[in-house]
């Protein structure tokens, strides 16, 4: 039987270590998930920081997430090739089990200001996809994953989500993060029956499980109903922790269940106490759970191939314009009508992106999320 580390995200920011800090005393933590992209900036990491990742990554306990790259963007960018330069000289500094990414490009012309938005199902964007994987695995050295991503326009997109994300990671042996209180956002958004919605992604490429919580969202289209979205800043809804019983048994080669939230919602003793008693049920849940790879063969993720020295990036630049026209569309609508306006004469009308059919309250929620990251928020 496989063996399953309970483990939370772990980054240089004192409200997270301060409501950390009782579990690794009692040794509950098993391991670290660090968005090491966001020390990219720092001249120097302090050392008590990186003797506490070193120390996972010595016992193969250390994961990385990373938030920025923009997997997707349409246009190899000079700040990709940054990134990845960075992950290159981290990954010899720290011994990595595991890297990934999320699921999709980022709004904005700052990576750090910008809004992990989904992308059309195409094969250049699967192109585009598997080409940045390579790049990630060759500058690591380790297997490389992708999260699953909360935000949808519509319900077709929901349901082909992780058929595609199968499709992407088959290219380079890679794994999928199941991020639970993303299915969660869907499950509620989309009307989508949790089985039906879990069955849809590859279960046997999942290596590692999130739980957060998050929030609700006035619906303008509909005010009898509410948005969820994944802002990771409230304790774990007790509907996920169920989602996380149900799935365990499922995932024949999860290695990792990871507890997530923002360190802006653990600013007091009482939420920093919510997060341990989250930690701890999930830690119940975990040792509770049978798994599904008695007996099996599991899979380590490593790449199959290697990419090959001079290998050009792969770009398509009409969908880089694509890209560039609806992040401006997002970060400056004044309305849900304003920017069904704009789309409907933008370069984006009749191709792949399909604007025409995208549900008015999740535009609503994309514009909602744009602009707040415009404005300075950064996840996790």
């Amino acid at each position: 039987m496989t063996k399953i580390y309970t483990s939370v995200a772990c980054n240089l920011d004192a409200n997270i270590l301060l409501a950390s800090l009782p579990l690794f005393e009692q040794e509950k933590i098993e391991a670290i998930e660090w968005s090491f992209d966001a020390l990219f900036k720092l001249e120097q990491i302090p050392p008590w920081f990186a003797d506490l990742v070193s120390e996972f990554g010595k016992n193969n306990r250390l994961i990385g997430h990373g938030v920025y790259f923009s997997l997707f963007s349409g246009k190899w960018l000079p700040e990709q090739q940054q990134w990845l330069d960075s992950l290159r000289a981290f990954s010899r500094e720290f011994h990595f089990d595991h890297i990934s990414e999320h699921f999709g490009f980022m709004t904005g012309a700052d990576f750090h200001k910008g809004a992990p938005i989904s992308i059309p199902y195409t094969s250049s964007t699967l192109a585009l996809g598997t080409d940045r994987l390579m790049r990630i695995q060759d500058a690591a050295n380790c297997p490389v994953g992708l999260e699953n991503l909360a935000f949808a326009y519509t319900l077709d997109e929901v349901r082909r989500q992780g058929a595609f994300l199968s499709e992407l990671t088959n290219k380079v042996n890679g794994f999928i993060i199941l991020d639970l209180h993303n299915l969660y956002c869907q499950i509620h958004n989309f009307n989508v029956p949790f089985e039906k919605l879990l069955h849809s992604y590859p279960l046997e490429k999942v290596r590692e499980i999130h739980i957060s919580g998050g929030s609700w969202e006035q619906n303008h289209a509909a005010p009898e109903d509410k948005i969820r979205r994944d802002t990771h800043d409230d304790e774990v809804p007790e509907t996920v922790f169920e989602l996380l019983s149900a799935a365990i048994p499922k995932c024949p080669n999860l290695k990792y269940v990871v507890l997530e939230q923002l360190g802006t919602a653990l600013s007091d003793e009482q939420s920093r106490s919510r997060f341990q008693q989250d930690f701890l049920r999930m830690e119940q849940i975990v040792k509770n759970s049978k798994t599904a790879s008695d007996g099996r063969i599991v899979n380590n993720f490593l790449p199959h191939t290697s990419l090959q020295s001079g290998h050009v990036p792969y770009e398509d630049l009409q969908l880089y314009r694509e890209q560039n026209e609806l992040s401006q569309i997002l970060e400056t609508a004044t309305d849900l009508a304003h920017a069904q306006k704009l789309l409907a004469s933008s370069v984006l009308n009749g191709t792949a992106w399909q604007t025409e059919t995208w549900q008015p309250h999740m535009l609503e929620t994309a514009i909602a999320i744009a602009q707040k990251w415009k404005n300075g928020f950064e996840l996790k």
